[in-house]
């Protein structure tokens, strides 16, 4: 059966970083496009990163360039969100998703819909 399952969420400082990932079994992200989304109390869920398969095209959304960075270990079948300087407004269930791309670059990073395979969430909560 195939899962994306994320950790590394918890509880943290404002101005403090946490690192979440997203593994995959029963799916090999290799070949896949992994992106990070996130969906705020109250709030619709919203795009944070996105990485082709090849690592080489990165996507974020303009608010958190900067401070959150998206990376992956094909060797581990994981990807990666590190996320610095958090602020309370970070303060989401961060959730992953993967899809298969014809090319490196896709224009379709940001639409949840456009994945066919995503995680349960990790929740991520930043103290003021």
């Amino acid at each position: 059966q195939v899962q994306l399952v994320e950790s590394g969420g918890g509880l943290v400082q404002a101005g403090g970083s946490l690192r979440v990932s997203c593994a995959a079994s029963g799916r090999t992200f290799s070949s896949e496009a992994v992106a990070w989304f996130r969906r705020a109390p109250g709030k619709e869920r919203e795009f944070a990163a996105a990485i082709s398969w090849t690592g080489r095209a990165i996507y974020y959304a303009d608010s958190l360039k900067g401070r959150f960075t998206i990376s992956r270990d094909n060797a581990k079948n994981t990807v990666y969100l590190q996320m610095n300087s958090l602020k309370p407004e970070d303060t989401a269930v961060y959730y992953c998703a993967a899809r298969y791309t014809e090319s490196d670059r896709w224009g379709s990073y940001a639409d949840w819909g456009s994945y066919d395979c995503w995680g349960q969430g990790t929740q991520v909560t930043v103290s003021s």
